[in-house]
């Protein structure tokens, strides 16, 4: 698992006008949590989370608070500007040595399923899974291979064997399908009965008078 560092310096300040004027300056506000630690206010330079953010894999963060002892730590939530998507807040969690983590760790599907070479459809169910283990033992993310996935079969949670680590979700949580192409139903023709534009006669009574 790769680590990235941060540096980070304590912040005293909380006021909005104070907040908004880290952000002009190129820093991102934070949280740092611990636990058995009251939170930390923190604040860092915001192009020090791209390598955390614009990724689809998880990393450990090895976080530095005003130049003291690293401590490996997840980054945990994340908030954006709805229009400039510059990051508002960030939190990162600590981790304390021999204690199991909980975190979501990506699905990365990989080969050519036979099911699509026969004219099957994949469909993906989930992006990411939910597990447990120890920080040494955290991944960057989870291969799953569909080569032998075939039309109408599935791959759930039950089909994934990791080692050293607990999955969350349930054995029978589906991740990917291959879906059966709908047959093309026939179209049968219905013989073509003649429609009169004229008004049909019921019946006639006596005959006609003539004059």
């Amino acid at each position: 698992m790769a680590e990235i560092k941060i540096n980070a310096k304590s912040r005293d300040f909380k006021t909005k006008g104070e907040l908004n004027q880290a952000r002009k300056a190129g820093k991102a506000p934070g949280v740092f949590y611990i636990k058995g630690k009251d939170p930390v206010s923190i604040i860092v330079n915001a192009n020090e989370l791209n390598p955390l953010i614009y990724t689809s894999e998880n990393h450990i963060v090895n976080l530095s608070i005003d130049g003291g002892e690293s401590i490996l730590c997840l980054l945990k939530d994340v908030q954006f500007d709805p229009v400039s998507e510059k990051v508002l807040h960030f939190d990162l969690f600590g981790m304390t040595v021999g204690e199991e983590i909980e975190v979501e760790v990506p699905l990365n599907f990989v080969g050519d399923a036979i099911g699509v070479k026969k004219g099957g459809r994949i469909q993906l169910a989930l992006h990411k899974v939910t597990v447990k283990c120890l920080p040494k033992h955290f991944p960057e993310s989870i291969e799953v291979d569909i080569s032998n996935l075939d039309m109408g079969q599935t791959i759930t949670v039950a089909d994934l064997s990791v080692e050293n680590i607990t999955f969350l979700q349930t054995d029978d949580t589906l991740l990917v399908s291959c879906l059966v192409p709908h047959e093309e139903e026939e179209e049968t023709e219905d013989e073509e009965v003649p429609v009169s534009t004229e008004p049909e006669v019921i019946g006639k009574g006596g005959s006609d008078e003539e004059e």
